[in-house]
């Protein structure tokens, strides 16, 4: 079986890494001439919760000649119409794409590839792009916390999700989920709350829930989520065991005390990832904003529901973006008025 990691960054070298460990062959695709250089040359070095050098096989996109059964996809969304389309020829007959993008990518790739041939799948660690062949694991290395959210749009449990699955446990645990589209929302609205906070106030997901003010921002970020999922008659899935509605959501002032308190303690495990945004930002590039905090302001437009704090998330990032502010703890003064 030929396997690709299309748009192999942090995350995607650091699963390449794990796979190829475990004896699965896969080919890491990625357009960071200066990376794939450092993981011809010396291996995929991950650090930080580990250390290890993993031998790869990696290629800069010019160089894809093969036809793959497995491609997981983990590029930015900003092109994902092109980039699919293009790795068409790519792909076998019978082939799959497995996107691994933040947001709610798959309806859009389906639309490319057709819904038989699209399978999502959410991750629960994070990973940061050091250089040269170079990541560090973020997250803890434990088999339950690397873990991964796998489906499909139409609910299908096929054979072609069953390899997926056998592929993604030689690196952590892998939950086919009945409920996918419950399984995205609750990674999403982890994402709106800790990477768009991350990318705003130019932080860890541990110093988002460690101050109390950029917390309280993020459990409202939080209840948007919730509140709007029940709108759209969505049910949130469980994440790594834990059922985030029960531990996070509230409608009176005890639940809502509890919920503050149990956050730093829920994202204790990830408390070291800087969200794959603010990277993006650091470099001077565009990031996913559209695709995360976004993608649930356009949701909440389309039912008829506001999502104010998530549009300010929006909306700082854009000004970032465009240079007019920087990833600052000084942005919390945007949320003031909203808070109290």
């Amino acid at each position: 079986m030929k396997i690709a990691i299309y748009g192999a960054g942090s995350i995607g070298t650091i699963l390449g890494a794990y796979l190829s460990k475990g004896g699965v062959e896969v080919d890491l695709f990625n357009r960071n001439a200066t990376h794939i250089h450092g993981l011809k040359e010396n291996g995929a070095h991950v650090i930080g919760k580990v250390d290890f050098t993993q031998k790869v096989r990696a290629f800069l996109p010019r160089e894809i000649k093969d036809q793959y059964d497995i491609i997981f996809l983990m590029t930015k969304q900003l092109e994902n119409k092109k980039v699919v389309t293009d790795l068409l020829p790519f792909l076998k007959d019978t082939g799959a794409v497995c996107t691994m993008q933040n947001g709610l990518p798959e309806q859009a790739i389906s639309e490319i590839i057709g819904v038989k041939r699209t399978y999502g799948c959410t991750i629960g660690w994070g990973a940061t792009l050091i250089g040269e062949g170079v990541c560090e694991l973020t997250s803890e290395p434990s088999y339950e916390a690397m873990s991964f959210s796998l489906g499909t749009i139409d609910g299908r449990k096929d054979e072609m999700l069953l390899k997926i699955e056998n592929i993604l446990s030689k690196m952590g645990h892998v939950q086919i989920e009945d409920n996918f589209i419950g399984a995205r929302w609750v990674k999403l609205l982890i994402n709106c709350a800790f990477s768009g906070l991350s990318a705003v106030l130019g932080c860890t997901f541990g110093d988002v829930a460690k101050n109390k003010t950029s917390r309280l921002i993020a459990q409202r970020i939080i209840k948007e989520c919730f509140d709007l999922a029940k709108k759209a008659n969505i049910k949130i899935e469980p994440i790594q065991g834990k059922d985030i509605v029960k531990l996070l959501d509230y409608n009176n002032k005890l639940k809502q005390k509890i919920s503050f308190l149990i956050i730093p303690i829920a994202i204790k495990k990830h408390s070291l990832i800087k969200s794959s945004m603010l990277q993006d930002l650091e470099k001077g590039k565009s990031c996913e904003i559209d695709a995360i905090n976004g993608a649930v302001s356009e949701f909440g437009r389309n039912i008829g529901f506001e999502t104010p704090y998530n549009d300010l998330v929006v909306q700082i990032i854009k000004k970032i973006e465009s240079g007019k502010l920087k990833s600052s703890w000084e942005n919390l003064s945007f949320f003031e008025d909203n808070l109290y």
